[in-house]
């Protein structure tokens, strides 16, 4: 680690020029990426997901990571790479239980995690602190401080982890009950009390609860509940004797999941036994995907674990920053996460599926389905409230990228004045106003059936 690779990575992108930027003369058709996309999904799906990125401008940056990354890559960067989270947004950041069972803040989504130039991260981060911005009518300087803190918070943060031992680096983290609280007081009584109310919901949100919500009882055992689209269990996907056979491959998967773990988790997660499964659709960008909640039991029908069987595809951010060095995607996605978060779930895991029944090979990862998840309500904050929250998730996306990267360069390189957070809220603004109209094409498609 050497501050004078920082400083000479000035030469190479200097940290005004993030804010010249510009879309490209023959940039991809927006519609045309999103498009490409919908073919790898379940096409029965796709309207759900088309429906969610319709419902405001943020919503489709959610669902848009794929563009973004293809503008990214005309971007000017420094040289210096990290494990990225690859979809650094607002909404990516939360908090969930670390494995001592307190409440930790931290990146929760890895799909598109991959090595890369950390300026990628930061920029999605900062460009989705811009769109939640307007989407919650926030006047544009209002907006413009809450870029500037977010970014500032990041630069600032990474100069400190840069001074500090790099096994506390590797500690370091936001327990939602100490750093985040105090973050939660200065929000407005309304928007406190939501999430005050939510945290105290996510400490009860586990497979317990899963229990109660998302079974009923079937000869003294538990078993999924329908809920068309969104959750549909095996016994309504296909016939007895086609629900038999796919319990066999499950039982194959699962025997395949267990040896990715390590011997002490291994040993834990092998005192259940899976008894049910699910289709589920998810998240926003991820609709379409293929992904299945397992119902598994230990000791009896009181001791269950829920986990979630996630199809992991090609990071986005792949053609443009190289291929991953897993051949199996589920597995870049939970070592990329055990390499960004602080504290990870101990049931990450991931197998293969060779021929699936369309005939392609999927990949997919494991997790816990609920293990005490919240979340901030963007769509909620204030000026003051957006800024604070921007804030944090810059302070977490730095301690990401000081595990993972050259710290010290990287501070050098950012330095001591508001240069790079003034030149990251211009591209911010610029890449929202990309946003508003890729948004309006991508209405515009759906509306005359082009994307379908």
């Amino acid at each position: 680690m050497n501050d004078a690779n920082g400083k000479a990575a000035r030469a190479r992108a200097p940290r005004s020029e993030h804010a010249r930027w510009r879309p490209a003369a023959d940039r991809l058709d927006p519609v045309q990426v999103l498009t490409a996309q919908d073919g790898l999904r379940t096409p029965e799906l796709v309207p759900i997901r088309h429906e969610r990125m319709l419902m405001s401008p943020f919503a489709f940056f959610r669902g848009s990571a794929a563009i973004m990354a293809a503008d990214l890559a005309g971007t000017p960067v420094t040289g210096m790479r990290v494990q990225l989270c690859g979809d650094a947004h607002l909404s990516n950041f939360g908090g969930f239980a670390a494995p001592d069972r307190s409440l930790v803040f931290d990146v929760n989504d890895f799909d598109e995690t991959l090595p890369g130039p950390w300026e990628w991260d930061i920029k999605r981060l900062a460009a989705s602190v811009a769109v939640a911005g307007r989407d919650l009518g926030l006047a544009a300087d209002a907006v413009r401080d809450a870029l500037v803190a977010t970014v500032r918070s990041y630069r600032e943060a990474i100069r400190a982890f840069a001074q500090m031992r790099t096994i506390d680096v590797w500690y370091a983290r936001v327990d939602v009950d100490k750093q985040f609280a105090d973050l939660v007081q200065r929000f407005r009584r309304p928007e406190r009390r939501k999430i005050e109310k939510d945290l105290a919901k996510a400490r009860g949100k586990d497979s317990l609860r899963a229990l109660r919500k998302l079974t009923y009882t079937v000869d003294d055992e538990p078993r999924i509940i329908s809920d068309p689209p969104l959750i549909v269990p095996l016994a309504e996907l296909v016939d007895e004797a086609d629900a038999e056979q796919v319990r066999n491959r499950l039982a194959t998967y699962w025997k395949a999941y267990l040896r990715t773990l390590q011997a002490d988790r291994r040993h834990l997660v092998s005192a259940y036994r899976p008894v049910d499964l699910a289709h589920k659709v998810v998240g926003v960008g991820s609709v379409g995907t293929r992904a299945w909640i397992v119902l598994t039991l230990g000791r009896d029908a009181s001791d269950p674990l829920f986990l979630q069987f996630k199809e992991a595809q090609r990071s986005v951010l792949e053609p443009f920053a190289g291929r991953s060095r897993a051949s199996n995607q589920g597995r870049r996605v939970v070592e990329g996460q055990r390499m960004i978060q602080a504290a990870s779930d101990v049931v990450l895991g991931w197998f293969r599926i060779e021929q699936d029944t369309d005939g392609r090979r999927r990949d997919y990862y494991v997790r816990q389905l609920w293990d005490a998840k919240a979340s901030v309500p963007v769509d909620q904050l204030s000026a003051g409230e957006l800024a604070r929250y921007g804030e944090i998730c810059g302070w977490t996306l730095a301690r990401a990228h000081a595990r993972t990267g050259d710290r010290v360069a990287l501070a050098a390189y950012l330095g001591r004045s508001d240069r790079f957070e003034q030149a990251l809220a211009t591209f911010a603004e610029t890449y929202a106003d990309l946003n508003e109209r890729d948004y309006e094409a991508f209405a515009a498609a759906v509306g005359t059936g082009r994307a379908a």
